[in-house]
């Protein structure tokens, strides 16, 4: 019994699992992170042609640009301002660098006295072989997965050696599970990213493929952004306040940045 105990507590050491344990959610605050550094590098690919996105770390480990600080910044000032019996009493982020950094500059910034945690099912889609290549590199080094792409779509198309939507999406239903199991009245914010927050509204408001492609076709999730669900109730659907929400950047002259991922997102 008392090896139990041990393990269980090692396990809520971390993550989401443990936040929720302690917050069962009326309000869900989804935040992307700031500009990162491989944001930068993706569109100066793009936009110059090249096959291959420059980045200088692996995925993981890439941190936000000094305009991507400025937003995190920024939106910590704008979270400060909300009222103590509305802030968020868990703080959880992706575990890659440039969503980390965001959610610990806002939380500092804003002077709340809440831990930041880490969940790994929160992290970005992983592009298996298609990683730091631009479309163009997809096209002209692996054609045959660039026909696969363009046949399946975004849903459902998964690199070798990656994951589809499909595949984040289930990840996310998993944390979403946590918090429709557990009490009422706490709020949480998760610090992710531009997918996952797309995902996010697929699965919350069970949105159809075609629904959630057109979406991704013509919507960016910007930079330092904030999507808001509510249920007053603490039980059953959620409902979605505000969608993509960056005037806090401008409000306070802080450039707002889009770099959006792979906007062909249909099937062809």
């Amino acid at each position: 019994m008392k090896d139990e105990r041990a393990a269980g507590s090692a396990a809520d050491d971390d993550g989401l699992t443990q936040a929720v344990q302690e917050a069962g959610a009326v309000e869900l605050l989804l935040i992307r992170h700031g500009e990162s550094e491989g944001n930068v590098a993706a569109t100066e690919a793009r936009e110059a042609g090249v096959e291959v996105i420059e980045v200088p770390a692996r995925d993981a480990d890439v941190n936000l640009s000094g305009t991507g600080r400025d937003q995190a910044k920024a939106l910590g000032t704008a979270l400060g301002r909300t009222a103590a019996e509305f802030r968020p009493d868990a703080v959880v982020s992706s575990p890659y660098a440039r969503a980390r950094q965001t959610a610990e500059i806002a939380v500092e910034t804003a002077g709340w006295p809440v831990q930041v945690r880490t969940d790994e099912r929160l992290r970005d889609r992983e592009l298996g072989i298609l990683d730091r290549l631009t479309r163009l590199g997809v096209e002209n080094r692996y054609p045959e997965e660039s026909e696969r792409r363009d046949w399946l779509g975004k849903l459902y198309y998964r690199p070798p050696g990656g994951e589809s939507w499909a595949d984040v999406a289930l990840r996310l239903r998993s944390v979403l599970a946590e918090l429709n199991n557990l009490g009422t009245g706490h709020r949480v914010m998760l610090v992710c990213h531009d997918a996952v927050i797309m995902l996010f509204r697929y699965v919350l408001e069970g949105l159809s493929e075609k629904e959630l492609l057109d979406l991704a076709a013509r919507e960016a999730i910007l930079n330092a952004s904030v999507t808001r669900f509510v249920r007053p109730s603490g039980a059953g659907p959620w409902t979605l306040e505000s969608f993509n929400v960056a005037d806090h950047l401008a409000e306070q002259g802080i450039a707002v940045t889009e770099h959006a991922g792979d906007t062909s997102v249909r099937p062809q």
